[in-house]
């Protein structure tokens, strides 16, 4: 009944486009033609419909929060350590304090854009009604994605998949002598291009624990810490350009714009290929010094620890649970459209894990949900920022466009900034130029690619619990400039 008195009044709506009527949010087809301005367009779209500002300002201040989580998470630190030594001057048993943990899930940076979703559906309530605001939540918005990385996540950090990846990361490195510079150098070039495959979450994944055992375990430099995050954030974004359907920012654009494997490879494949070959070359002759006097360090523990009770070592992974491990992420691939499908496959999965306990690790469950539940609130909330973002790339030529397709990817997840490139009217270039922007935007920030939370939630405790989206803006700055370079000039 409800659902079907919110489209009538679509309906109507879309027969009068300049009407009053309170369905939200509004196509942008509905909206009148483009001014002779940007600014003339954006007052026009905001007077017919006044709450895009508010939406857009509630997405600001998430964005503003994200960049302050850390600030957050050292308060929370604060708070908590006075109180410790306070109870131990008195002669009490520390316990947690309730503010130092409000100000630590406040420095969580998966927890902000559904935090702001609150602020967001009591606004959308407030000008609306409560029956718009369960529309848009329910019905308007896409999770599939969300769901989607949860499950990729899962998958990909298993036992059978991580050793796999390692054993045949391990034969490269040793091929260059098996020290942390050739570990560092495989998982940098080999892992973002396997994001073509085997989907960037997945590849994210399999890089950052590959990566905490063999780099980050090892006591790098603040420095040498951000610049490896900068360039694994930024070599899986154009990692997974090589087919078309692995990456996000290109899933959202392949079917519309009639792109195929064979056009990525021609138009985008070696560019990628380069730009990650580049980037991790730039790199290791900054840092070629550091990264080799990390092998005087203690060596790696071994990627299988003890497990069982006990303390027995665990038993060799058998191939046909490798295979069968292998074939649940195939099934998770193809069918990444299809919420009933993966998700049917995801709990066979877990009846699978179950039967095999003692060839599998504890199956983590909590930094995929956490993930997930980033980019649902990020979905949520880039869902109304169209009406001025498909404005902006319209009115763009092909080099301004390559370059605000960047920018913007910066401060909105790059799958929304080339889905909304879709809407526009674009020629070729246009197309091959907002596509290349956005990507070579996607390690500028934590939002600007979807496998972005993965990697931080991942990494993390080696930043003191909390990544500097400073640190890493600055470590992602050289690679994103050798990407656009490669992607913009040759």
């Amino acid at each position: 009944m409800l659902r079907a008195r919110w489209l009538i009044q679509y309906r109507d709506r879309m027969v009068d486009p300049v009407g009053s009527l309170p369905a939200f949010p509004r196509p942008l087809d509905a909206y009148p033609a483009a001014g002779d301005s940007i600014l003339e367009t954006l007052v026009t779209r905001l007077n017919i419909e006044p709450f895009n500002a508010v939406a857009t300002g509630i997405f600001l201040l998430a964005i503003i929060h994200t960049f302050a989580a850390a600030r957050f998470a050292h308060l929370a630190h604060d708070v908590q350590h006075r109180h410790d030594e306070r109870a131990r001057a008195e002669g009490r048993e520390p316990k947690p304090v309730i503010a130092a943990e409000v100000l630590h899930f406040f420095g969580e940076v998966e927890v902000v854009f559904g935090l702001w979703v609150v602020a967001l559906l009591a606004a959308m309530t407030a000008w609306f009604d409560i029956d718009t605001a369960k529309h848009y939540l329910d019905d308007t918005v896409n999770y599939t994605e969300p769901m989607f990385v949860v499950v990729i996540m899962a998958l990909a950090a298993t036992r059978p998949i991580i050793q796999l990846a390692e054993s045949t990361l391990r034969k490269l490195a040793n091929a260059w002598g098996g020290t942390p510079a050739a570990w560092w150098i495989c998982i940098l070039t080999i892992g973002p291009i396997l994001g073509s495959f085997i989907t960037e979450p997945a590849a994210m994944t399999i890089c950052a624990l590959l990566l905490a055992r063999q780099f980050f375990d090892l006591g790098p430099s603040t420095r040498l810490k951000y610049a490896t995050l900068g360039l694994l954030f930024v070599n899986v974004s154009v990692g997974g350009v090589l087919t078309h359907f692995a990456a996000p920012p290109v899933l959202m654009v392949a079917r519309p714009f009639g792109w195929d494997t064979p056009f990525m490879l021609t138009h985008f494949g070696w560019r990628a290929v380069l730009s990650v070959v580049l980037s991790v070359v730039a790199y290791l002759a900054i840092f070629g010094r550091e990264l080799r006097a990390l092998a005087a360090r203690l060596p790696v523990p071994d990627i299988d620890r003890p497990e069982q009770e006990g303390g027995r070592p665990p038993l060799p992974v058998p191939a046909w649970i490798t295979l069968t491990h292998i074939a649940f992420i195939a099934w998770t691939v193809f069918n990444s459209h299809y919420p009933a499908l993966f998700l049917g496959g995801f709990l066979f999965f877990l009846g699978f894990a179950k039967a095999t306990a003692e060839f599998q690790s504890r199956i983590e469950l909590k930094t995929p949900m956490l993930v997930g539940f980033f980019l649902a609130g990020l979905v949520i909330h880039g869902g109304l920022q169209g009406w001025w973002i498909a404005p902006v790339l319209s009115a763009l030529s092909e080099v301004p466009l390559f370059l605000g397709a960047a920018a913007l990817t910066a401060f909105n997840d790059n799958a929304l900034i080339t889905y909304l490139s879709t809407l526009a009217n674009l020629s070729d270039p246009l197309k091959l130029a907002v596509v290349s922007g956005a990507v070579a935007g996607g390690g500028l920030t934590v939002i600007a690619n979807a496998p972005n939370p993965a990697g931080q939630a991942l990494l993390r405790r080696f930043f003191g619990g909390a990544v500097s989206p400073a640190g890493l803006l600055a470590g992602a700055l050289l690679p994103t400039l050798i990407v656009l370079f490669v992607f913009g000039v040759l």
